[in-house]
């Protein structure tokens, strides 16, 4: 169906280009105007798509007539799109785990194995492996606070061991009681933050299988979200001190 397009307005006095209009039916926003060839300025643009297509906007022109409020309808990412955002991250990736279970662990035959009583087969050459451990090699942070009830859940002690993995790959893995993170008032949500702009709430159903992310990009939220990372990574011990920790509580 062909959009219903309203014409907002242009910086130019003779009506050309540049120009903004706006979808009448989606509320996008859609911009023309010079196209941008500069192979120096071009190789600095972030996140530039194959069939993305960068343009010269006049910020006035912007200003003038782009929309000036946001859509506050949420922006649910399904976890194909979600697994996405782990390869276009270029900076840094950051998670807080708070769940006492995550369906998707116990359908690993890692878990069978730890469940066993023994001690998990990691294999560190799976695609995402290789992704992550190619980030960390590169000096990408990567890093993630798990929070543990006392005492642990199953899910829990499976982590503990799994960040052994995590940390083969350059990860930075903490662990934080559940008590001491409600005192120091983090939420009862898991999320990721990446490069620091972009917060990935992450949506599970009642059987804890992750459904999808809710993407967050407006400025004050995100900044909320890396007080949070700051205030958790401040407060939580590296993992190898919280199991040596944990195993001298249960002697």
């Amino acid at each position: 169906m062909a959009r219903r397009l309203r014409f907002n307005g242009t910086g130019s006095g003779e009506g050309g280009c540049p120009a903004v209009h706006e979808d009448l039916d989606t509320g996008e926003v859609i911009v023309h105007g010079p196209r941008l060839t500069d192979p120096a300025a071009l190789a600095q643009l972030q996140h530039l798509g194959e069939h993305e297509i960068p343009i010269v906007m006049p910020r006035n022109t912007l200003i003038d007539f782009g929309p000036k409020e946001r859509d506050e309808e949420p922006r649910v990412f399904t976890p194909e799109q979600f697994a996405r955002l782990f390869e276009n991250f270029r900076h840094s990736a950051w998670h807080l785990e708070m769940r006492r279970r995550y369906a998707v662990d116990e359908a690993t035959e890692t878990y069978t194995q730890f469940v066993r009583g023994e001690t998990p087969t990691w294999d560190l050459d799976t695609p995402w492996s290789r992704g992550i451990r190619a980030k960390t090699a590169d000096g990408v942070f990567v890093g993630r606070v798990r929070i543990v009830d006392d005492p642990p859940t199953e899910g829990q002690r499976y982590l503990l061991a799994h960040a052994e993995k995590n940390a083969a790959l350059g990860e930075d893995v903490r662990n934080m009681w559940r008590a001491d993170a409600e005192r120091v008032n983090l939420p009862d949500e898991d999320f990721w933050i990446f490069d620091s702009h972009i917060v990935a709430v992450c949506l599970f159903d009642d059987d804890d299988q992750m459904t999808g992310a809710e993407l967050i990009t407006e400025p004050a939220r995100v900044n909320q979200y890396n007080r949070l990372r700051d205030v958790a990574q401040h407060h939580a011990t590296p993992f190898r001190e919280f199991v040596a920790e944990l195993a001298v509580k249960e002697e």
